[in-house]
């Protein structure tokens, strides 16, 4: 079947009404759940036979936040989809005033590579619950488990409900050129301008989740053995392959020497002192990125790390010492295990660093003086962030995960991702037991009454 025929095929199947039945959404969601509980352990294979990732990252990064997000939409689902009472204006009364929770219709998703199970699910459970259709296109360069999403969707929905469509670039420009009624997109900065145009073509509504240069600050005083601790959990896990990871380490100069002397520790107490016989340490993706990062090593000076094997795409942990603003590893985002560590004196040091890059997806501070922290989180724009921590902000489903500017649009999880694949519409109902004239012409004489009304009940 070729992508005209599926999406015609399954805008035809929203046009009938079916997706919008709430017991029907629940009865698949719950089959749904049932069949990923049945197949996780297919699930975590086929994520270490894409890139090497441990059964336990893969049952803490993956499978259990989809299976929370599927319990948590099928436990709230007729609550989050029942139409919401708000205050009616009082210059409609008597009225009653409401909103609507529509399904959009038709709903492209595209998912990345780097976490290649969870971020085409969850965003899949959100459209499916909201009343949508679904084209899923998760990553090409995760084969095993895009076969294996491929498998479960195929069992618990009709094709002309949910379907995945597999394929590399070619097969993406083709499902762009479609007409949608949304588009939910995760990857790149250079690839979602390219989504984001697409979708202006029709006017179609989107949320990009991307990326960004993110950067982490460690005051002088911060706990410096819990930090680095912290830091290279959230660099590294995924084999430093997160959207959301630090990307490079703002660190006061007066506690750089004991932040290396740490960071060395922790990486040996994480991966032992040759992370590459680790069966916790993942894998670079593929040979293109392997080498783009290998590039960013080159005439740097190396800290920690900096060992590479391009037999299967190994990059150690890495520690870079004080590279260039303009270097390659600082010119766009990393996305793979290596930290740049700069120092800075002032606040204005960090200022001149942080503002040469656009809004980054994330945001992180280390710090025991309050005063330091608010100020940092106040005065830069970010998607989302953690203070004395990294990465965990993700873990909260009652937080907007999403970027600002040019690291996304849109924020979803919990509730928020059931609500981004709803439009809001709202409607008002009169009464007929009373019509108040003054807002009919002919309105000489009524002015006076039309401000008293208008400015009172503002």
């Amino acid at each position: 079947m070729n992508i005209d025929t599926i999406v015609q095929t399954q805008k035809n199947f929203f046009a009938t009404q079916q997706t919008k039945n709430i017991s029907t959404r629940r009865a698949l969601l719950k089959k749904l759940l049932t069949v990923l509980i049945k197949e996780e352990k297919n699930i975590t294979n086929a994520l270490y036979a894409d890139f090497k990732k441990s059964e336990y990252e893969s049952v803490m990064t993956e499978t259990s936040i989809v299976i929370s997000e599927l319990k948590r939409t099928i436990k709230h689902l007729n609550s989050w989809a029942k139409p919401q009472s708000v205050t009616p204006a009082f210059l409609n009364f008597p009225s009653w005033s409401k909103i609507y929770k529509e399904p959009y219709g038709a709903v492209l998703v595209i998912s990345p590579w780097n976490y290649p199970y969870q971020l085409a699910l969850v965003p899949l459970i959100g459209a499916i619950a909201a009343g949508n259709t679904v084209v899923l296109k998760p990553s090409e360069l995760t084969p095993n488990t895009s076969n294996i999403i491929n498998q479960i969707v195929s069992t618990v929905f009709s094709p002309e409900h949910a379907t995945v469509v597999q394929g590399g670039v070619d097969v993406s420009t083709e499902l762009l050129a479609q007409r949608w009624d949304y588009i939910f997109f995760t990857g790149s900065v250079s690839v979602g301008k390219i989504v984001a145009k697409a979708a202006a073509q029709f006017l179609t509504p989107v949320t990009l989740e991307l990326g960004g240069k993110n950067p982490c600050i460690i005051d002088k005083s911060a706990n410096i053995k819990l930090a680095t601790k912290r830091i290279v959990w959230g660099k590294f896990i995924n084999g430093g392959q997160t959207c959301i990871a630090p990307d490079y380490l703002l660190i006061h100069r007066s506690v750089k020497e004991a932040f290396v002397t740490h960071f060395q520790k922790e990486i040996n107490k994480a991966y032992g002192e040759n992370p590459e016989q680790s069966e916790d340490y993942p894998r670079i993706i593929n040979e293109r990125n392997f080498n783009r990062l290998k590039l960013m090593l080159k005439g740097e000076t190396i800290l920690v790390g900096g060992k590479t094997n391009s037999k299967d795409n190994y990059i150690a942990p890495t520690l870079i010492d004080e590279p260039s603003i303009d270097s390659e590893v600082m010119k766009g985002e990393i996305f793979g295990p290596i930290a740049p560590v700069i120092t800075y004196e002032t606040k204005e040091d960090l200022h001149k660093i942080i503002s040469h890059y656009e809004k980054p997806l994330a945001l992180y501070v280390f710090s025991n003086q309050q005063s330091f922290a608010k100020e940092i989180i106040s005065k830069y724009s970010f998607g989302g962030g953690t203070i004395n921590d990294t990465t965990v902000h993700f873990a909260n489903h009652h937080l907007p995960f999403g970027g600002v500017g040019e690291s996304g649009i849109g924020g979803y999880h919990g509730k928020q991702t059931f609500d981004i694949f709803c439009h809001k519409k709202g409607v008002t109902k009169r009464y007929n037991w009373l019509d108040i004239p003054v807002r009919y012409a002919p309105y000489k004489g009524k002015l006076n009454t039309l401000k008293t009304f208008m400015r009172l009940f503002s």
